[in-house]
C-alpha cells in the first residue's frame, strides 16, 4: 500500500543520503499525509522533510548544499519524491 511504499522510500532516500554525503546526522519525515489530496501526492510522489550535518557542506551555500543532496538522490526526484523540504547544515554550523 502507499503507507509501505513511501516508508520503502525514506530508507532509499536516507541509503542514498548516507552513501553520498557521509552525514553525521540524518533525519528523514514522510509528511506525505498531511498533503493528502495535493496533485503531486495522487501522482504517487512523497512528501519528505529532510535535516542533514554532512562535513560535506562546509564551505559550501544552501543553493550548492541542495544541489548536492538533489544529485545524490538523483531520479528518486522525479518519481518517488514529488516535494522535499531540505535543512544541511555543516557540522560547525549546529
Amino acid at each position: 500500500d502507499a503507507q509501505h511504499r513511501r516508508a520503502d522510500v525514506a530508507c532509499m532516500i536516507e541509503q542514498r543520503l548516507r552513501s553520498a554525503l557521509a552525514p553525521i546526522r540524518l533525519d528523514v519525515v514522510d509528511e506525505s499525509a498531511q498533503h493528502a489530496g495535493h496533485a503531486g501526492a495522487q501522482s504517487g510522489g512523497g512528501h519528505y522533510a529532510l535535516t542533514i550535518v554532512a562535513a560535506q557542506f562546509s564551505g559550501h551555500n544552501a543553493v550548492q548544499r541542495h544541489r548536492m543532496v538533489y544529485e545524490a538522490l538523483g531520479d528518486a526526484m522525479r518519481k518517488e519524491i514529488h516535494a522535499l523540504s531540505i535543512h544541511a547544515y555543516a557540522p560547525d554550523e549546529l
